[in-house]
């Protein structure tokens, strides 16, 4: 009951601080003239659209602490809306004197990815090193690699991977999130070539040194990428050459295609695979026991034990 009680307490004052956010930003004399200091005598010739945001409208209210969290709600508001979104970005950092975090920056720069903006993404990387506070992580670029990929910019998102050296992030974790943003949006096939040496460009080879380009979790994402896709045979062949190479199956090596087996139609199959890892002493997890119930619910338990 109390700790009901605190969650709707924390709860409240993040909504609470999130609101003060968006009238203080919509009712500044900047961005609404209404609320601008009426003139007391002679018009006031209108400034131009490029002083919206001046220091004068910082003295018409008294600034509070902006937290970033509620910076990041608001910038969700305007996610559907880029150019909003970067305006409240560099308002609430110039005007309010808010200091980014590496959080906030990657939340506008996933926005800016969105909507194809992809160059105003970078320079918001490159103010990202300016300030050690808000220094470019894996998530920055995971984020960018799946907006790139996910408008069929595959070169250019492989590209961006190639540029990490400057941020010191060149790494298996990097990889691993360039492999998954390939797979999630249906590139395997880009995905392969560049892990196993498939038409991959010379260019990449020394990017992708000293990297292990051939772990089982990167086996594990080209699998999930050709259920995917549905192609039954592939993720067939697929499997069987994790085999020929020596790859050491895992726990989720073994849900994704008992998964496969069940969607393709064989769930007998994903029952053999499930007594397979019992053998090997695979503890299994919920994802896996589900899949194999599936299984045997869709062939009336006739194939049990």
């Amino acid at each position: 009951m109390l700790s009901s009680i605190r969650y709707f307490r924390l709860h409240h004052s993040v909504l609470l601080s999130h609101l003060h956010t968006l009238l203080f930003y919509h009712t500044s004399p900047g961005k609404n003239p209404a609320f601008a200091p009426k003139p007391t005598s002679q018009s006031v010739q209108k400034p131009p659209k490029s002083d919206l945001f001046t220091s004068s409208a910082a003295t018409h209210f008294n600034y509070s602490d902006f937290e970033p969290d509620t910076v990041l709600e608001t910038l969700n508001c305007y996610a559907n809306d880029w150019k909003v979104a970067l305006e409240f970005f560099n308002w609430v950092e110039t005007h309010c004197g808010f200091q980014h975090t590496t959080q906030t920056f990657n939340r506008i720069v996933d926005i800016l990815g969105k909507f194809f903006e992809f160059d105003t993404a970078w320079n918001m990387i490159e103010r990202m090193t300016k300030n050690p506070s808000s220094l470019p992580d894996h998530t920055t670029f995971r984020v960018l690699f799946k907006r790139y990929v996910s408008a069929h910019l595959v070169k250019e998102a492989i590209d961006g991977f190639c540029k990490l050296d400057e941020y010191n992030l060149r790494d298996e974790t990097s990889l691993s999130n360039l492999i998954d943003a390939l797979c999630e949006y249906k590139h395997v096939i880009e995905a392969e070539e560049l892990c196993f040496k498939k038409n991959r460009d010379k260019e990449y080879d020394d990017k992708l040194s000293g990297l292990n380009v051939e772990s089982t979790k990167i086996y594990n994402m080209i699998l999930r990428g050709w259920f995917k896709m549905k192609w039954w045979r592939k993720c067939r062949e697929f499997w069987e050459e994790m085999d020929k190479r020596g790859v050491r199956k895992d726990l989720y090596s073994y849900s994704i295609y008992m998964d496969i087996q069940c969607k393709c139609g064989k769930p007998w199959k994903a029952v053999r695979l499930y007594k397979e890892m019992r053998k090997k002493g695979i503890e299994l997890d919920v994802v896996a026991y589900n899949t194999v119930i599936r299984a045997i619910g869709s062939s009336e338990g006739l194939i049990w034990p």
